[in-house]
């Protein structure tokens, strides 16, 4: 056989055997890693992803909390391992952040990952622990200029969207607190709860029943407009700062190298399960919207949201060194 035939059967062979792998994939348990402590919303998201992948498939789609490093520990495990699809990632736009913000980060976020779909985005809210007196958000600034070293905002992760929009509130109210990074979004909750800290931005999610309960006092939501499951919370915009807006969104990633056949089927296994009624039952009433981005289509969307957050970072002159 001269080289250019053997050659066009060796590609034959490897496409016929990739074909193979995407036909009988999933046919072991797959690990979705989640980079942050069980409780907060890229938790939550994951967990629903996955039964609903398992109920598809019949195969276990199990998540793994690796918590550490503003997600940077789990993220950086994905990217080191085996491009099979046994291996995933569930991630917020800290995944692209972090880069930013620490030389020390083991990744890249467009290097090192596959990514396979945008899975939506939530509102996030300000929150306050209810026995500040404070009933809007320009009270609570006030009353924060006034005593800074009594005050605190928490945050999940550095570089998550909810760190970025505390940022973007200090420098433009000019206030002077400090913000407290937890493992996750539970740790920071819990302290607000607890009222060792004063407040925080949070995805709605998982803010949403300490709302409820009575737990924690909303004073603005970051979307554009007011949000139906909070309808008398002004936004962050109607609150003094015109133009304000940030919301968190939510992906999967796949290490670098996944053969494609096995991208496209994960691809088809995601999008049926986003757009099911047993996903839309149980994120929804979270003011979940479901916003599925394949592919390119998720890759160009990564690509823009990357040189926004240089500008946010660059601005507020965020670092984790």
């Amino acid at each position: 056989m001269n080289p250019i035939a053997a050659l066009a059967f060796g590609l034959a062979v490897l496409g016929t055997s990739l074909a193979g792998q995407a036909q009988n994939y999933p046919d072991k348990p797959v690990r979705i890693v989640v980079p942050y402590q069980p409780g907060g919303t890229v938790d939550l998201v994951a967990r629903v992803l996955a039964q609903s992948l398992t109920e598809q498939t019949g195969t276990q789609f199990i998540v793994d909390n690796r918590s550490g490093a503003s997600g940077a520990i789990g993220s950086e495990a994905v990217a080191k391992a085996a491009p099979d699809g046994y291996t995933l990632l569930v991630q917020s736009p800290t995944l692209i952040a972090n880069p930013l913000i620490s030389r020390k980060v083991g990744y890249d976020p467009i290097r090192d990952f596959r990514p396979i779909a945008m899975l939506g985005s939530v509102p996030m809210v300000l929150s306050i622990h209810p026995s500040l007196p404070a009933k809007t958000l320009k009270e609570f600034v006030e009353s924060a200029r006034a005593n800074p070293k009594g005050h605190a905002f928490g945050t999940s992760a550095v570089g998550s969207p909810m760190h970025l929009a505390e940022e973007a509130i200090k420098r433009e109210s000019k206030l002077d607190i400090p913000i407290i990074v937890y493992r996750g979004t539970a740790g920071a909750l819990n302290d607000v709860l607890g009222g060792q800290v004063s407040g925080m931005i949070d995805a709605i999610p998982s803010s949403a029943p300490h709302i409820a309960a009575g737990k924690l006092k909303p004073l603005a939501v970051t979307t554009s407009h007011r949000i139906a499951s909070l309808p008398n919370v002004p936004t962050v915009a109607e609150s003094g700062y015109p133009g304000f807006e940030m919301v968190s969104w939510y992906g999967l990633w796949a290490p670098h190298g996944l053969p494609e056949p096995i991208a496209k089927k994960l691809e088809a296994l995601v999008q049926k399960a986003m757009a099911s009624q047993f996903v839309s039952d149980r994120l929804a009433p979270q003011s979940f919207e479901a916003q599925t981005l394949l592919g390119n289509s998720f890759s160009a969307f990564i690509a823009r949201q990357q040189t926004r957050y240089m500008v946010i970072v660059k601005e507020a002159n965020i670092t984790a060194e």
